[in-house]
């Protein structure tokens, strides 16, 4: 019997309250990340939706420039006044559409002043600002995903 009766306790598993959760769907995904050297993979079916990101690696380039000459130089850390992204998922500029964004290059902030929002799970996550300043760079556009430690905007 090749493992056909090993499955003791594993129906039990699939009766908890986060049913919605496939383990092993997360699973599969987490092992084409590795595989393709990804850093995020999203899918969506029937209304349910699984996303699956990992650091990337500190030297490697972002892969869809590869080719492309680098925004900055390399440096051994972020740039200087740079706001990273505190998490994986969507950055909007403004608090919804059609309206105007939170700042744009220029812009005067203040601590606290939100700067984006970023959406991860559907919900809605407030960035503010870490300190006072001018906004030198906006580093990302409306509905694009971020990274995980992704520079949003350089303040000066």
């Amino acid at each position: 019997m090749s493992g056909a009766g090993d499955d003791k306790g594993g129906g039990d598993k699939n009766k908890k309250p986060k049913a919605s959760i496939d383990a092993d769907a997360v699973r599969e995904l987490a092992a084409l990340l590795k595989e393709t050297g990804l850093t995020e993979i999203e899918i969506e079916h029937n209304d349910a939706r699984i996303r699956v990101s990992r650091a990337a690696p500190a030297a490697a380039a972002p892969a869809p420039s590869a080719g492309a000459a680098p925004l900055q130089a390399p440096a051994s850390g972020p740039v200087a006044g740079a706001v990273p992204s505190p998490m994986v998922g969507t950055v909007f500029t403004a608090a919804e559409p059609g309206k105007p964004a939170f700042v744009k290059v220029g812009s005067q902030v203040k601590e606290g002043d939100t700067l984006f929002i970023v959406e991860a799970m559907k919900t809605m996550n407030a960035i503010t600002s870490p300190r006072s300043g001018t906004v030198k760079e906006i580093s990302v556009e409306n509905g694009q995903p971020v990274e995980f430690g992704q520079t949003l905007l350089v303040l000066g």
